[in-house]
């Protein structure tokens, strides 16, 4: 996949590994379009970069999304990479009473899988008008083995599962190619209260990533995520047990 001359779409692109794909796109040439539900935070990060466009949306909610993508259909037709970053994550603990477990696995399959399928449906059809195209879904280290953050990591492991199926039924019949970015822990507003400062810095996440976009490289496994998915595949219960004694 060519990593210059796009017009990409970045959801949750106003911090964290939003904001690094962005800037790294955005410096190589891209045309990116930026969102997130806070519009100060998003203009303040749009600020910081040069050819991007921010457009104040929450992914979650059904309104907003037709309204994002009536206006890519109109102001950006050349669209033709689409990145699924924004993710929401609780830290609770399902042993304890009242932790509403329910709904806040609810708010997060919500963000992070089931409306990552619903912008996917509706942008396909502009994806394929064109010459290339790719979709870029971002789960996790927590795709393969689930970390202390569980209703979150359930989520990753479906977007996981949906992407490998998004990309076989794609192969058939389109040139859209499907990527999945699995990051580890990195050091993110979103990661802070499960020890984020010891995780890896989005600048490096978003330099993996456009390497293994430039190689059509489908799963990018980053930093010590290739180590953990490896030993998953020769001892799953040593993989869990290493998850479940560190912070992820």
């Amino acid at each position: 996949m060519n990593t210059t001359n796009n017009t990409v779409l970045i959801t949750g692109g106003s911090a964290g590994i939003g904001f690094a794909l962005a800037k790294l796109l955005s410096e190589k040439g891209n045309t990116v379009i930026i969102t997130g539900r806070n519009q100060e935070r998003l203009l303040q990060a749009s600020a910081k970069l040069k050819n991007v466009h921010p457009i104040v949306s929450d992914i979650a909610d059904p309104d907003d999304m037709d309204l994002l993508v009536a206006e890519i259909m109109v102001e950006f037709p050349t669209l033709n990479l689409v990145v699924n970053n924004a993710g929401r994550a609780f830290l609770h603990d399902l042993t304890e009473e009242n932790t509403n477990a329910s709904e806040i696995a609810r708010k997060e399959m919500l963000t992070n899988y089931l409306s990552v399928i619903r912008l996917n449906e509706r942008l396909l059809p502009l994806l394929k008008k064109q010459e290339s195209a790719a979709i870029v879904n971002v789960s996790s280290i927590v795709a393969f083995v689930p970390g202390k953050l569980a209703t979150y990591s359930a989520s990753k492991a479906a977007l996981h599962s949906y992407t490998q199926s998004l990309r076989m039924a794609l192969e058939q019949d389109s040139r859209v190619k499907v990527f999945e970015l699995m990051p580890p822990l990195v050091d993110t507003e979103l990661s802070a209260p499960i020890g984020g400062k010891n995780g890896i810095s989005p600048t490096v996440v978003a330099e993996q990533f456009v390497n293994a976009l430039a190689n059509d490289d489908y799963e990018i496994r980053v930093g010590n995520t290739e180590d953990l998915y490896r030993l998953y595949l020769s001892s799953p219960k040593e993989a869990l047990q290493l998850m479940q004694g560190v912070r992820t």
